[in-house]
């Protein structure tokens, strides 16, 4: 897409992030096709096992989402065996996630379609700036960016 093309507010950080993200986020998307996921469920998959049965809670902030977000994208993935819930056994209101056997399989095969697309997108943009990308959405992801409180109106 020439600077012509490019879409007119283009100087907004939010739009262009989104924008980027639709685009890489649809790439990943089609990669990961043959494995019946979607990016985001094998993002969650891959928090799950690293985690190590980690509590809801704990997963919802590391993806920086909240918790309904999280139920909504772990139910296809529980209705089809890859993930089970269970209480804490320490405290019974604590709702933990792991990945079955058959999860544990559903992630190994995303993993190599998702190393596939890795290595496709690090080719088109080099190893070295993919990875200055991925700190600085790294760094924008630990901000804490809030509005000021509104003036009292007179």
């Amino acid at each position: 897409m020439t600077g012509a093309q490019k879409p007119a507010f283009s100087r907004c950080n939010n739009a262009t992030l989104r924008r980027a993200a639709r685009s890489l986020g649809r790439f990943y998307d089609d990669a990961l096709a043959p494995s019946g996921l979607k990016g985001t469920q094998f993002g969650l998959l891959f928090q799950i096992q690293i985690s190590s049965e980690p509590a809801m809670g704990t997963i919802a902030e590391a993806l920086i989402m909240d918790l309904s977000a999280l139920g909504h994208t772990l139910k296809p993935l529980i209705r089809d065996g890859y993930v089970e819930t269970f209480a804490d056994k320490d405290d019974r209101r604590v709702k933990r996630v792991r990945l079955t056997p058959q999860g544990n399989v559903k992630l190994d095969e995303a993993i190599r379609l998702w190393s596939a697309a890795q290595q496709q997108f690090e080719d088109k943009v080099g190893a070295e700036q993919a990875a200055k990308l991925r700190a600085a959405l790294d760094a924008v992801a630990d901000l804490t960016l809030e509005m000021p409180a509104a003036a009292p109106s007179l």
